[in-house]
């Protein structure tokens, strides 16, 4: 078994904007000024959707050639639903996303039949959708206070 670590670090700037990094690289995220940000930058639920489209769109250049799938062009749109409430306290309902849909687009001059066994497989093999799909052990594993 292949176990690898993954680490990333999420800094609270002020108000909502947030810098998160990981392996040298960061990226920042915010809230719409609706929700009490600055909308200075995408929230981390568009950034969740951006990472599963991401995730496809790595899977089907990794995975392509395997199924004999010349990709000129391949792209996802994403789209999901959140009852804000939620996040606002003001519902006794979930937080999170309740469905997300995506879209693949594939300019490709393979057979259908190839792109159909491709398209069955990307979904297999994305980490983020597992992680989406599948329930994780999520757990708070210390507080460091300090003064």
């Amino acid at each position: 078994m292949a176990i690898e670590h993954f680490q990333a670090t999420a800094h609270l700037q002020g108000g909502t904007l947030v810098k998160v990094r990981s392996r040298g690289f960061e990226f920042t995220l915010d809230e719409p000024k609706e929700l009490g940000g600055t909308d200075t930058a995408m929230n981390p639920v568009e950034a969740l959707l951006g990472a599963l489209g991401a995730c496809q769109a790595i899977v089907a250049s990794a995975y392509a050639k395997r199924f004999n799938v010349q990709l000129d062009d391949f792209w996802v749109e994403l789209e999901g639903d959140l009852d804000t409430d939620g996040f606002m306290d003001k519902a006794d309902v979930r937080c999170g996303y309740t469905d997300i849909r995506y879209t693949y687009h594939i300019k490709s001059s393979s057979t259908q039949a190839n792109i159909d066994e491709f398209v069955a497989f990307i979904g297999t093999k994305c980490p983020v959708g597992d992680s989406l799909m599948q329930s994780v052990n999520l757990q708070l594993v210390g507080v460091v206070h300090e003064k």
